[in-house]
């Protein structure tokens, strides 16, 4: 059986969005206190015993974070165009992500989510 580690940061960002086409509330404007989960997955260590530092994982998602941070998310691409529900920040955050951390060994393995304490959606390519 092959070894797979499992890293898991959390970051967080506040934002603003509405929903195009939603038939209900959510269609206004209303903000978010987002928490964001990462997940990467390594099949290696380093000479230290380390698949990777937790901390370019956390600089990653704080850099992806920050261009979001206290916006309304609408006005900003890729969600001027694409409807800036929780499944398509969650991919959106994978894609910027895989294309800062993967590496041979290394990949990103899965981004939750969460829009609210008790609500998230988790996104993972399979």
């Amino acid at each position: 059986m092959d070894a797979c580690y499992t890293l898991k940061i959390l970051s967080e960002f506040a934002s603003a969005h509405t929903l195009r086409g939603y038939p209900g509330a959510c269609q206004r404007m209303h903000g978010h206190n987002w928490k964001v989960e990462v997940e990467v997955q390594a099949s290696e260590l380093d000479e230290l015993g380390m698949a990777v530092d937790f901390k370019r994982i956390k600089q990653a998602a704080r850099e992806i974070a920050a261009q979001l941070d206290h916006r309304y998310l609408n006005d900003i691409p890729p969600f001027d165009t694409r409807n800036p529900t929780a499944e398509n920040i969650a991919a959106y955050f994978y894609a910027e992500l895989t294309e800062r951390l993967n590496a041979p060994g290394l990949a990103v393995h899965a981004v939750t989510l969460w829009e609210t304490d008790r609500a998230c959606v988790r996104y993972e390519r399979r």
